[in-house]
């Protein structure tokens, strides 16, 4: 698309019907991504498009998920989704203000060299925000989630400035769960109004079920996968027949468990192209041997319930504001929660107690890096589990990690006002950076995800609701199922357990560690002077260890692949310490 003075002002490649523009005089405006935007009412828009800020409420019309660019006057405004699925990157090249949707890209067209700072704090698990805002090349900038970048025609820099913020969350459950229903419904029409087949995950959990339902009712013919887990205890199967036995017009495939890749499988040969770390790479080859099924029976497109578990089971720490706010309340609830997790009372009571604000919370964290794990309760109950480097981190990786995050502490804002609000959106926000790199990863297979419980308009209705009535030690989902009922039936709607991938992880530790082990054998990372490759070796050797059975290893594999993909891409301009 050209700029009104004939030159180049957005290029990219883009998927059939994923990219809608319309221009009315001098004015552009391109909707890109997951959505159902016709041309007509884009030009509609545009017509009566005065502001480049008006852009916000634009994005709150539209539902699914995608980047917004317009063009008023001669300034430029760019977004993507509050969720962060889809980011913002930008840099100078040449003088010019570059703008695109991957911060590899950004750094090609540079000649950005990695920065190993960063790097390092990726290390941490996990990594607090805002780090996840800095981008791994230096000179490449990275716009917020819920923020947008504004070019002025004049050439000065650019400004961000922020055009979403959560709800507060105050509406009773039963007043809003007609609306979460009507959003959610939107969210999976968007997909299905195109018709053709289109599938969907059905674990038999709450979250896929929902999605099922709903998208059974659109113009698509509906092909639904379960892949149950090799636990014996894993009962995702009879409750996905259950739910099945309500849907004769929906088509069933079912893969049998050992099917299923382990977790770690295939690391070596991972090529995605990767534009930072991830610990999805972990569940890649899970995540794309059930594609080829999928394409068979004619999908066009995949719907996941991912990220029903972050609208609609809030963070605990939200009981941290209750405890002031209705105490007799609270304290009723978490007798409950503490029998439900176990949670020792002593650091129920140190978290509930701690009312440190958050840069006070990052700071302590930059100093307490190599300390050992606190109890899992601190970070239920609190800003969030303190992030930590391991024992194979190097002394170098402890100090730059330390300085990152002890300079992000000096101006960081917290993303909600208290503990739970802050928590909720951490959650949501890290979880799509994991998925951003999978849709790459299936798109490239040939089957594009969507994942319908991540459009904002979803998250704000969520997030809305108090969250005594979200979340509960005596019902499983409450806004789900409040939300969903007389859509699923009532027996889909009671389950209140979840299968869990603990065998296949600690399997797959074990039938995998030749990969881990050649992983160490000639690290990337270890080059960069940031890992000691023989306790990494020595731990590959013993996959049972109780120390790895928390994720603690995920974030320095996330690295390390990463680092590696860089290798196959004549792109990257890895730094000086790097290979």
């Amino acid at each position: 698309m050209c700029h009104p003075s004939g030159r180049p002002w957005l290029v990219g490649r883009w998927a059939e019907g994923e990219l809608v523009a319309a221009a009315v005089r001098d004015t552009r405006l391109v909707v890109i991504g997951d959505h159902a935007v016709g041309e007509g009412q884009l030009a509609a828009e545009a017509a009566r498009l005065r502001d480049p800020a008006e852009l916000g409420a634009i994005a709150r019309r539209l539902p699914g998920c995608f980047h917004l660019l317009a063009l008023v006057d001669g300034t430029t405004r760019v977004q993507g989704p509050a969720s962060g699925l889809r980011l913002v990157f930008h840099g100078r090249v040449d003088g010019m203000e570059i703008v695109a949707d991957r911060a590899d890209t950004l750094a090609a067209l540079m000649g950005a060299p990695v920065d190993e700072r960063q790097v390092a704090a990726r290390l941490l698990w996990p990594v607090p925000h805002p780090l996840l805002h800095n981008s791994l090349w230096r000179g490449v900038d990275t716009v917020p989630p819920g923020e947008a970048l504004v070019i002025a025609p004049t050439g000065s820099a650019p400004r961000r400035t922020r055009w979403w913020t959560p709800p507060e969350p105050v509406r009773p459950l039963a007043a809003q769960s007609e609306r979460i229903r009507d959003a959610l419904s939107e969210a999976v029409q968007v997909r299905t109004r195109a018709g053709g087949v289109i599938s969907c995950d059905l674990s038999g959990g709450l979250d896929s079920t929902s999605v099922t339902f709903l998208a059974a009712r659109g113009k698509a013919h509906v092909v639904a996968g379960t892949r149950p887990g090799r636990d014996p205890a894993d009962d995702d199967l009879m409750w996905a027949r259950r739910a099945i036995a309500h849907l004769p017009e929906v088509e069933h495939v079912v893969w049998p468990p050992e099917a299923k890749p382990l977790v770690y499988e295939d690391l070596s040969r991972i090529d995605d192209v990767l534009d930072e770390p991830t610990i999805g790479v972990m569940d890649r080859a899970r995540l794309v041997t059930r594609l080829p099924a999928l394409i068979a029976r004619g999908s066009r497109r995949h719907l996941t319930g991912i990220g029903g578990d972050h609208v609609a089971w809030p963070a605990e720490a939200h009981f941290h504001a209750v405890l002031r706010r209705r105490p007799l309340f609270a304290l009723r609830q978490l007798r409950g929660f503490r029998a439900l997790w176990d949670w020792p009372l002593p650091g129920m009571a140190r978290a509930l107690a701690d009312s440190r604000p958050y840069q006070r919370w990052l700071r302590d964290a930059a100093e307490g890096l190599g300390r050992p794990q606190p109890a899992r309760v601190t970070g239920t109950l609190g800003w969030g589990m303190p992030p930590r480097l391991f024992s194979w981190a190097s002394p170098e990786a402890l100090r730059l990690a330390a300085d990152v995050l002890g300079e992000a502490a000096d101006s960081a804002v917290p993303l909600g006002p208290t503990p739970g609000e802050h928590k909720d959106l951490q959650q949501i926000r890290s979880t799509t950076r994991i998925i951003r790199q999978w849709d790459w990863a299936c798109a490239r297979e040939g089957l594009p995800m969507s994942h319908p419980y991540f459009d904002d308009q979803v998250i704000e209705e969520c997030l809305a609701v108090l969250p005594e009535d979200r979340v509960s030690p005596w019902q499983y989902k409450p806004l789900l199922v409040a939300a969903m009922r007389g859509v699923v039936p009532d027996e889909c709607l009671a389950r209140s357990s979840k299968a869990q991938a603990a065998l296949d992880a600690a399997q797959g530790l074990r039938s995998h560690r030749g990969e881990l082990l050649a992983l160490w054998s000639d690290s990337r990372l270890a080059r960069m002077g940031l890992i000691d490759t023989a306790h990494l070796r020595g731990l590959a050797l013993r996959p049972d260890t109780p120390e790895l059975r928390e994720a603690i290893l995920y974030s320095t594999i996330a690295c390390e692949i990463w680092l590696r993909t860089l290798e196959n891409r004549p792109s990257a301009v890895p730094s000086s310490g790097a290979p």
